[in-house]
């Protein structure tokens, strides 16, 4: 029988310790969530009491545990094509508009979660390229970061069950960009896969090393992060797109006046924002 009992003092040092992890700040009355995200991790590392885990966890050393900690506190739940318009937005505005300068496009996905994001990219540039075969000779290529390795691993095996591809996937996408992988799981076509790269990446380092990008997508990732931490990424984020770049953020996201980088583009529907030099 395990104890997921929590005390206050241990939920607000716990709160401490993600936010200067990764960032992530967890509001009043969350016990619920880390009792539900970290219950299972009790029995699999043997550890009788929720307090006795975050106690671990807290220890430097134990790096596999901080490691699984932070994994269950940070997945979340994605689709395919989510929310329709920024894929639709690529497709008759963006992509038009980088096809003019010749080169090949980088497309940066700064939280690619299961892979749906970043293999949603690579699926619309291969319908631009289908109605204008000489677009992008120099290529398209998107890269999905995440903090999370296990859903790093999940994005390069690239197979998805029925339950998850009926999320956000037509039926003519499926048959179009998947195929069968055996036991129930379909697996994202060599085609999409060819143009997506992942890595790991924590959004409070430094992104220097990624190189510079035309489109960053960040969707509902920034509604965790505190005022001061949601300034930094996307000051860092200013500074890894090219001149005129877009930066694309999830419906309920804002700048509002975070950041004085970036010029909003009301495109009815939806809102994006372009690098101003």
């Amino acid at each position: 029988m395990t104890d997921k009992q929590l005390q206050e003092s241990e939920y607000r040092q716990f709160r401490d310790f993600l936010e200067q992890q990764c960032g992530i700040v967890l509001g009043e009355n969350k016990q619920y969530l880390v009792k539900s995200r970290l219950g299972p991790l009790m029995q699999r590392f043997s550890i009788a009491t929720l307090s006795e885990l975050l106690t671990k966890t807290m220890n430097p050393f134990e790096r596999q545990l901080r490691s699984a900690v932070i994994d269950a506190m940070t997945t979340n739940e994605t689709l395919w094509f989510r929310d329709t318009y920024p894929y639709e937005l690529l497709k008759s505005q963006i992509f038009p508009e980088l096809e003019k300068t010749c080169r090949s496009v980088k497309i940066w996905s700064a939280a690619s979660s299961s892979g749906q994001e970043p293999y949603s990219i690579s699926m619309t540039a291969l319908e631009y390229q289908q109605g204008r075969p000489s677009a992008f000779a120099g290529g398209v290529s998107i890269l999905g970061t995440d903090i999370s390795n296990t859903m790093l691993e999940h994005c390069q095996r690239a197979e998805y069950d029925g339950l998850a591809l009926a999320r956000g996937l037509s039926p003519e996408r499926r048959s179009r960009f998947f195929e069968d992988s055996g036991k129930g799981m379909m697996r994202v076509k060599e085609q999409v896969r060819k143009n997506v790269s992942f890595r790991h990446l924590n959004l409070l380092d430094s992104y220097t090393l990624l190189g510079k990008f035309d489109i960053i997508f960040c969707r509902n990732v920034l509604i965790y992060f505190s005022p001061e931490v949601k300034t930094k990424i996307i000051r860092q984020f200013a500074q890894a797109l090219n001149s005129r770049g877009y930066l694309i953020l999830g419906a309920s996201e804002s700048l509002s006046s975070l950041n004085e980088d970036f010029e909003m583009l009301r495109c009815n529907p939806g809102i994006i924002y372009r690098k101003k030099t």
